[in-house]
């Protein structure tokens, strides 16, 4: 491809654009219903922005690896662990920090495994480490294997995968007490170290699910190469072009290869349910062709029609700095949570506090007329705003963080 498509910056930028709005809200007790995650089984919108990303960055590694292959195998695997490194421990040291917390009303250090709970801990595990893991070895798969053997090889993993699931699990195997990969977190990880959310250590970024999601940024990789060829499908299924327009070829594939993968995911979900927390095979054909035919509306409206407007512009400062915005966006609530603001009295006659962010959702946001969804949904875009303002910043001053 001569041009690099603008449309693919847009698309990354808006996936970490709505990665922030949903990790943000008022409070997590009044959220839109599109703006939550799936109970367990299916899908809801929210469901789609993390694998959005990980297809994002596999198809940002479409443009790297013919350049890492040229400069030969020291350079790809020292750019390839340094990277998988980095960004690993930036989402470690995101669940660690700030490193201290209030406790009997002065500054604690948190430790690694609570002194007083041996089943309290430090997260291990997280989204960032999620990227990180399926960066590395996707990135092993797309600069050894050609395009086609890549397709070949995603499947296995993801038949393997439902394998596992069937044959290791217990009961009901795609169920939260069933799944088999819990038992291999906590055999590696120890239950200090797990996601508690559920209500019981269960890791939605756990390790076994970390395979389908491999296959979800060689997916990103394979579409970003069929991008860069503009359509030219001989390395799928056939040799004839489709047309001399190259955005014709293009679109068409993409159009039809996204409808395919929906046809399969929606047929698989039957024998194996669609399904974030587990990663499920057919969670990431679902999620790969919402996102193939996700980026092709793109293109024909940004490239194809010359859309490119406030909107554009909006999500594409997202994308110039995605991880350091992703980051500073977990770094601020944090950071302001440790400053206390006086706000009343409790039953016991004890001084309670309030943190700099809450007071404003609580005297700001949540006071706007309506249902309580809609104080906590604008406190969402408040935030999002400030955000997309540090972005537009760098931007102008061409700053962008890399690692």
């Amino acid at each position: 491809m001569k041009q690099r498509y603008y449309s693919l910056d847009v698309f990354r930028g808006a996936t970490v654009a709505l990665m922030i709005m949903v990790n943000n809200p008022g409070t997590w007790s009044h959220m839109f219903a599109p703006l939550k995650h799936a109970p367990w089984h299916g899908c809801t919108p929210t469901d789609l922005v993390f694998p959005f990303f990980l297809f994002a960055v596999g198809n940002a590694m479409s443009f790297v690896i013919p350049r890492l292959q040229e400069a030969g195998d020291q350079i790809f695997w020292k750019k390839v662990i340094k990277r998988t490194v980095l960004i690993f421990l930036i989402g470690l040291g995101l669940n660690w920090f700030p490193f201290v917390q209030w406790s009997d009303g002065a500054l604690q250090f948190r430790e690694w495994v609570s002194s007083t709970d041996p089943d309290r801990g430090v997260r291990i595990l997280g989204v960032l480490q999620r990227i990180a893991i399926a960066y590395f070895f996707a990135s092993i798969l797309a600069y050894y294997f050609k395009p086609k053997s890549l397709i070949y090889i995603s499947a296995v993993i993801l038949f393997g995968y439902w394998g596992l699931c069937a044959l290791l699990g217990t009961g009901d195997p795609y169920s939260l007490e069933g799944w088999f990969g819990t038992a291999v977190d906590k055999q590696i990880l120890s239950e200090a170290h797990m996601y508690k959310g559920e209500g019981v250590p269960f890791d939605p970024e756990g390790l076994m699910s970390a395979l389908p999601a491999v296959v979800q940024v060689v997916f990103g990789y394979l579409a970003g190469v069929f991008i860069k060829k503009q359509g030219q499908v001989d390395w799928l299924w056939t040799k004839v072009p489709l047309s001399n327009e190259p955005h014709f070829k293009l679109l068409s594939g993409m159009f039809v290869t996204g409808f395919i993968l929906l046809v399969l995911a929606w047929t698989w979900s039957l024998g194996f349910p669609i399904n974030k927390k587990i990663w499920t095979s057919s969670y990431v054909l679902y999620t790969t062709g919402l996102g193939i035919l996700t980026i092709g509306t793109m293109i024909w409206y940004i490239e194809v029609q010359g859309v490119k407007n406030w909107v554009t512009k909006f999500f594409d400062v997202f994308g110039k700095n995605p991880l350091f915005i992703f980051v500073l966006s977990g770094l601020l609530p944090k950071s302001l949570g440790l400053i206390r603001i006086p706000n009343g009295i409790n039953e016991s006659g004890e001084e309670i506090y309030t943190t700099p962010l809450s007071w404003f959702y609580n005297h700001v946001c949540a006071q706007l007329p309506g249902p309580p969804e809609i104080g906590s949904f604008a406190y969402s875009l408040c935030f999002l705003g400030f955000m997309w303002a540090i972005c537009y910043w760098l931007d102008q001053k061409k700053i962008y963080v890399k690692v």
